[in-house]
């Protein structure tokens, strides 16, 4: 296909595609379906080689949530069945993280649910920061907060945070139908924040909620446009109790074309599979490694996600390798500076000076979307259709950090 050629060939010189070709990408047949992830994989081994990052989310804080986004299980007035407990202390959160950094991962995600964190919260996961690093210095540690306050961003920065996540989720015409309690402005303002902190930026969104391509497309190109170092891409987990719930929008095959198409807009920043691979994916994972270069290992925030040994499995028998702790995640072009301005384009677009440069390489968290993957069906269920819901496959963590059972890494 002469648009598939165009694609790699934009993506190998950092180059934007045109709206309409990222459209054409989330318009492909299923006949096209290897095509497009043949082509798009080109890029994603170009700038990452064969390299898996593994990341692991610790949920400082579950459910209670005074905003009303209809994706997430821990929402203002959610009915889901979900663990909820206050914050826990950094000695917890630590032994949560140990976890994920045995099984493999190289970053940890700090996570906790509410509109921002008071001056006292910072505190707190500063503390929580330290004490992560004081046991494992080479590990990445990135904070998803909600929205900061000014100054926030940097006290984070100084206790030692690498990172910090905020996702757009989606376009902002159609933000105001998902969220009402703030705004897509406030979001773009809080990813600002963190570059300019000199943290790496990681911002991304959630599919499967309702939106058209057109609104895909926008909010991939806004995303480029703020320059992140990593780009989640969650995959809507309709969790009984939310408004979501009866949203059953997406195949395997759309989960793919929707990665390659943010392949193809941000080649060479990392991509992660966040909420939902399992759910949607389903055993079409493998074939999502060769679009993204990221995944999270084991539990998310408030749903199971398949084993952890699962995962490095997979990783394995599609031929790919975990990033290890001594590798730069992003290319040289980014990770010496960051998210510096780029030539010839840009990689996921351009900013403004004096947003600072990262000594990392990005990366981040999923969203406060209901807790990111699911666990899997058991062995007698029943088999089901690609277009079909299937909740079988959504189980609630009642592992991990807020319990005493050993989490799933």
């Amino acid at each position: 296909m002469d648009l598939l050629n165009t694609l790699v060939d934009k993506g190998l010189r950092r180059e934007t595609p045109t709206r309409a070709e990222a459209l054409a990408v989330l318009a492909t047949s299923d006949d096209e379906l290897l095509d497009v992830v043949a082509a798009a994989g080109k890029v994603r081994r170009h700038w990452f080689g064969r390299r898996v990052k593994l990341n692991y989310l610790v949920n400082l804080k579950s459910g209670l949530c005074p905003e009303d986004c209809s994706y997430c299980s821990q929402r203002l007035g959610s009915k889901a069945d979900i663990l909820k407990y206050t914050w826990l202390k950094p000695d917890e959160a630590s032994r949560a993280a140990a976890a994920g950094l045995a099984g493999g991962a190289k970053r940890v995600c700090l996570v906790a649910s509410g509109r921002g964190p008071t001056d006292r919260d910072v505190d707190r996961v500063s503390d929580t920061i330290k004490a992560i690093k004081g046991q494992n210095e080479d590990v990445e540690v990135c904070a998803c907060l909600g929205l900061l306050s000014d100054g926030q961003a940097e006290r984070l920065r100084e206790a030692g945070a690498d990172a910090y996540n905020h996702n757009l989720n989606t376009s902002e015409s159609t933000y105001g139908e998902i969220t009402t309690t703030h705004t897509y402005a406030d979001r773009v303002d809080t990813v600002r924040k963190a570059h300019a902190a000199g943290l790496s930026a990681c911002s991304g969104l959630i599919a499967g909620m309702g939106e058209t391509d057109e609104d895909l497309v926008d909010v991939v190109f806004s995303l480029r446009e703020l320059d992140p170092d990593s780009v989640p891409v969650n995959f809507l987990i309709p969790f009984e109790g939310t408004p979501l719930a009866q949203e059953w929008n997406l195949t395997p095959q759309r989960c793919l074309r929707i990665l390659a198409m943010v392949r193809f807009v941000c080649p060479d920043v990392e991509v992660r599979i966040a909420g939902g691979r399992e759910v949607h994916l389903r055993t079409m994972q493998p074939l999502a490694l060769h679009l993204a270069n990221s995944i999270f290992l084991g539990d998310y925030l408030t749903s199971e996600g398949q084993a952890g040994k699962a995962d490095l499995e997979m990783i394995a028998d599609a031929g790919f390798e975990v990033e290890g702790a001594g590798e730069v995640t992003l290319p040289e072009h980014r990770a010496g500076g960051g998210c510096g301005s780029h030539a010839g384009g840009g990689a996921c677009g351009s900013h403004d000076g004096g947003r600072g440069s990262h000594d990392d390489a990005g990366g981040g968290c999923g969203s406060h979307a209901g807790g990111g993957v699911c666990g899997t069906a058991p062995a007698s269920a029943p088999a089901a259709s690609a277009d079909e819901p299937r909740p079988d496959l959504v189980a609630v963590r009642r592992r991990g950090a807020g319990t005493d059972l050993a989490p799933n890494a």
